[in-house]
């Protein structure tokens, strides 16, 4: 049997916006028979450290959009980007990286990450890990 697709997004900026592309495209992916594999680098890391990968913010351009957005994701029941992660797990092959340097820089202790995350990882691992990747996003 052939080896599946791999679809792999390398998430850097941790907005809420970036993260609900990660975590949609991560889910739909896995829902697709992709074999997914989200990096966690800098600011993704921090943010799920502090236990706030589900917090509804924007970037600063945004703001005068920010509380109209939030009220409609809101309305629309849209999941956070946790339980998009956990059913990405359910319907398919998805896995969550976290980069090793990444903790260092963010001064971030693994404990903090490694419930949350499959895989902590080096940069050399993850580059092997992702080489013959048929999909390669930076987000």
């Amino acid at each position: 049997m052939a080896d599946k697709p791999k679809f792999v997004i390398f998430a850097h900026n941790a907005t809420y916006d970036k993260l609900h592309q990660v975590a949609t495209l991560g889910l739909t992916a896995a829902a697709m028979s992709k074999d997914v594999i989200v990096v966690l680098l800098f600011w993704t890391i921090k943010k799920l450290a502090e236990g706030k990968i589900d917090q509804i913010d924007f970037p600063p351009e945004y703001a005068a959009s920010a509380e109209e957005v939030t009220r409609l994701l809101k309305e629309k029941k849209v999941p956070k980007i946790s339980e998009m992660f956990h059913e990405a797990r359910l319907v398919g092959q998805f896995r969550l990286v976290a980069c090793s340097a990444g903790l260092e820089y963010m001064g971030v202790e693994p404990g903090a990450v490694e419930r949350n995350v499959d895989e902590v990882l080096g940069l050399p691992a993850i580059l092997s890990l992702t080489a013959q990747a048929e999909t390669k996003l930076f987000i």
